[in-house]
């Protein structure tokens, strides 16, 4: 989330490195079942929901990962938040039963990528300020980033996947006190969704996987 700028760039980095490993999802929900994957998603966001709420209340799964785990979490985590791991998983999970599958795959990818790209280049080289703490160098970085992603999203349309990406880095640059892994997500699906309903796409509903399956 560009503009937090409250941990170390070291820990910035760290943390944007395990935020690229969720790129897992997508790829998993590519090469496996669909139920096994919405399946696994759905259970790694447990564990982490669980993992905040240990640290809410100070049980022992906490206490045995704060040393790993603390110097990464941002400080409105620390006090009572759930974390970005929580706020991902569980969107990309509900993402994957809401969307076709092409439009869940590239509202994941596209907050993946897009918020890397937005708090790593917006952190070391932004100095124009857009809203609040984002930067106009970040929210050029997301676009780019995105929109070069999005030509590589399987089963797309290439119109369809500009627009999503469009939309990403717009949510992004707007999500204020609302988490940017919840609203990129949402606003980049429902407008991808929106615009296939609209343009007549073979599948442009919500639940399509429950159908096409």
């Amino acid at each position: 989330m560009e503009g937090e700028q409250n941990i170390t760039i070291g820990a910035e980095l760290v943390r944007k490195g395990i935020h690229l490993f969720a790129l897992v999802i997508p790829i998993g929900y590519i090469l496996v079942p669909d139920y096994i994957a919405i399946c696994g998603v759905a259970l790694s966001a447990i564990f982490s929901i669980l993992i905040d709420i240990s640290r809410f209340r100070g049980w022992f799964l906490w206490r045995w990962l704060s040393g790993l785990l603390t110097p990464i979490i941002r400080p409105h985590e620390i006090h009572g938040k759930f974390t970005g791991a929580s706020y991902i998983l569980s969107t990309s999970a509900l993402s994957m039963l809401l969307f076709p599958k092409p439009i869940a795959i590239a509202a994941i990818v596209y907050i993946i990528i897009g918020d890397t790209a937005a708090a790593i280049v917006g952190r070391m080289w932004g100095k124009h300020k857009l809203i609040g703490k984002k930067t106009y160098e970040g929210s050029l970085a997301c676009l780019v980033s995105i929109s070069l992603v999005s030509f590589l999203i399987p089963n797309l349309p290439t119109p369809i996947a500009l627009a999503g990406a469009l939309a990403a880095t717009m949510a992004e640059a707007l999500s204020g006190k609302l988490d940017d892994n919840f609203t990129v997500q949402m606003v980049s699906g429902f407008v991808m969704l929106g615009l296939m309903a609209l343009l007549d796409y073979e599948g442009a509903r919500l639940f399509e996987v429950f159908v096409a399956n």
